[in-house]
């Protein structure tokens, strides 16, 4: 076997999938998913084939023209990073290029989230939604699960007539279902009796241009939208305050869009349609084409909450349509698309926004070279993930090393060399999945000497933050910084000081702040400027971390209600962390393991594995 991806049994002698049909019967009873998978290859082939699988139970596999059986097998354990083998075996006659999968979800699967009714917004229906990325779409149906393998598909979504569906893909129909349609005869277990049941209705989609499978999503559940420009609606639970603060918040996405075209080339996607999913939702967006998903943190009332809006849009040139070959590739995706965003926010928010950003950034990169402090592996660009699981050392060195990288680029060749250079770039591997190695060819090429202007190895494969990255520096930055060293000496900024300050600026501040500090301090902060009653959790979430830090015990309550009420792993990490981290702090310890056990079933699988990885490491012998 030759492997294509640390994290994929996918054999690179093999042809890869270049289509899948998909029918999906949807039973929230038991959180499951009863499916067929019309698998087309990009040759034809015979023999052996490998596909990846995780908490799926696979029926039948069968020729697609007689629906005779293939044989096929599972390995008899899973591995506990790429799950289970699934090795199927295409027959020597007629070269077949295409076979048929059933197979039925698990409730387990790693990239559902199925949520009650009680735990929706309007409490009357159930909801359920995808996170694929990073190696999770094998939780959902048997793929060759790596960017290497771009894929179009089709779908047929089964669900109950009250709900509604939306997909990363083109809305084709939604119709009552037809017997037989996309081989639901086949599905397992009886329910192709129940396809065409009169409580049931059918949404159709397609996706006719490839995609890596991590960007395959759909949510399902009581939606509902509205229009904020003409290749935006905003969706989410139907209920009127939250999409009416989201559809505000979001209501400059054209004028973002038509900037990054402007940047980047065309918007490649036909529609930018953004879903707001409910607090569980374990990111803050997720890129998915055509409808990218949004944690409802992201609408804080002021349009900031935009700038994420930027991020994810931006991968619709940096990651969605250039796509990393592999995880150990991330920052292809993310570094380019950080400097894409901050692009596009310098141009429609200006210039002291951008550089605020920056700042955060750099601020987020040196956090995480000291949390990869004792395994420098993940402190480089190109790393290597062999046995590694890709949730486990996601971080911000991807995004921001990556952001430096090319800002460094920029200033050594000038902005409009390098515009041109990005455009060139982006037409040129369109659809395509590249390595780093692939990128750096490209540059050299099209940059003549720079190699020996820029360090190019030491950007890319050096541990640490090399010599000539760049904090920002602007009076804005300069001052919030200044501020922030001020607290130190016990001096508190006046209101008149930060009478224009919004999340940015107070974000920039707490992360500047000392990391040990007295109650008393932390205390008399929050009775000026209340921060722990924020709204925008980039400043709650930042203020208790430093009431954490300074065993402010006053706070833990409003904790508690954070790691209830939110599912976003930017924000539980820190705060898990923190609470477990050390010696003695039994009180911490005590509250973390309380309020992970009572908040555990509202989080998605991703971030339940997340906060058990951080209990295992700080919590020996479960104390």
């Amino acid at each position: 076997m030759a492997p294509l991806d640390p994290h994929s049994f996918t054999d690179s002698t093999h042809p890869l999938t270049t289509h899948i049909s998909l029918s999906l019967y949807f039973h929230f009873p038991s959180a499951t998913i009863h499916g067929a998978a019309l698998f087309t290859l990009s040759s034809p082939h015979s023999g052996p084939l490998s596909l990846d699988t995780r908490s799926i139970s696979i029926h039948q596999i069968l020729s697609p023209s007689t629906l005779s059986p293939l044989p096929f097998s599972l390995s008899p354990s899973p591995d506990p990073i790429k799950g289970t083998h699934l090795s199927l075996s295409l027959p020597n006659d007629k070269t077949p290029s295409s076979f048929l999968v059933t197979f039925s979800t698990s409730p387990s699967s790693s990239a559902l989230q199925w949520l009650s009714p009680p735990q929706t917004f309007n409490k009357q229906h159930p909801f359920v939604y995808t996170q694929c990325q990073s190696i999770h779409a094998r939780s959902i149906f048997p793929c060759q699960d790596t960017p290497a393998a771009r894929v179009r598909y089709s779908a047929l979504l089964n669900i109950p007539r009250e709900l509604s569906a939306v997909m990363s893909a083109r809305y084709v129909d939604r119709r009552s279902p037809v017997s037989g349609e996309g081989y639901s005869n086949l599905l397992p277990n009886g329910f192709d009796s129940l396809w065409c049941s009169e409580t049931r209705v059918v949404e159709e989609f397609d996706m006719n241009q490839p995609i890596p499978p991590y960007l395959f999503a759909f949510a399902v559940g009581e939606l509902g939208f509205r229009e904020v420009g003409p290749r935006t609606r905003v969706y989410a639970e139907a209920v009127d305050g939250v999409l009416e603060a989201a559809a505000k918040e979001f209501a400059g996405t054209e004028e973002m869009i038509r900037q990054g075209e402007t940047l980047f080339g065309d918007y490649e996607w036909e529609r930018f349609d953004l879903l707001v999913l409910p607090p569980s939702f374990p990111y803050g967006g997720m890129e998915n084409p055509r409808m990218v998903f949004l944690t409802p943190t992201v609408i804080k009332g002021d349009a900031s909450g935009a700038q994420v809006v930027a991020h994810e849009l931006a991968h619709s040139w940096t990651g969605n349509l250039i796509t990393n070959k592999n995880n150990e590739h991330f920052w292809l995706n993310e570094g380019f698309t950080r400097y894409a965003e901050r692009r596009i926010v310098e141009v429609v928010q200006g210039e002291d926004r951008a550089v605020l950003s920056i700042g955060i950034g750099w601020r987020a990169l040196n956090e995480a070279m000291e949390r990869f402090k004792d395994n420098l592996e993940f402190t480089k660009l190109k790393t290597n993930q062999e046995g590694v699981d890709p949730d486990a050392v996601y971080s911000q060195v991807p995004y921001e090393k990556g952001f430096q990288f090319l800002w460094r680029i920029e200033r050594q060749i000038g902005r409009p060399a390098f515009d041109e250079f990005i455009k060139k770039y982006i037409a040129t591997f369109k659809f395509k999945s590249i390595d780093t190695e692939t990128f750096l060819d490209f540059l050299k090429a099209n940059v003549p000497g720079i190699e020996k202007e820029i360090d190019l190895v030491l950007w890319t494969e050096g541990v640490g933050i090399p010599p000539d990255a760049y904090e920002p520096i602007s009076n804005l930055y300069t001052k919030i910084v200044s501020l922030a060293n001020e607290f130190e000496l016990g001096r508190m900024p006046r209101e008149d000081e930060v009478t224009d300050w919004k999340g940015q600026e107070w974000e920039l501040y707490l992360e500047n702040l000392p990391t040990v500090v007295e109650a008393s301090q932390v205390l008399a902060l929050d009775a000026r400027y209340r921060l722990s009653e924020s709204k925008d959790y980039e400043v709650k979430v930042g203020f208790l971390q430093l009431a954490i830090l300074s065993k402010c015990s006053d706070f833990y309550d409003e904790v508690e209600k954070t790691l209830k009420e939110v599912g976003r792993m930017k924000y539980l990490r820190p705060l898990y962390t923190l609470l477990v981290q050390g010696i003695g702090k039994e009180e911490q310890k005590i509250l973390a393991k309380r309020v992970f056990a009572e908040a555990r079933d509202s989080y998605h699988p991703i971030a339940q594995g997340v906060v058990e990885s951080i209990f295992a490491k700080h919590l020996k012998n479960g104390t």
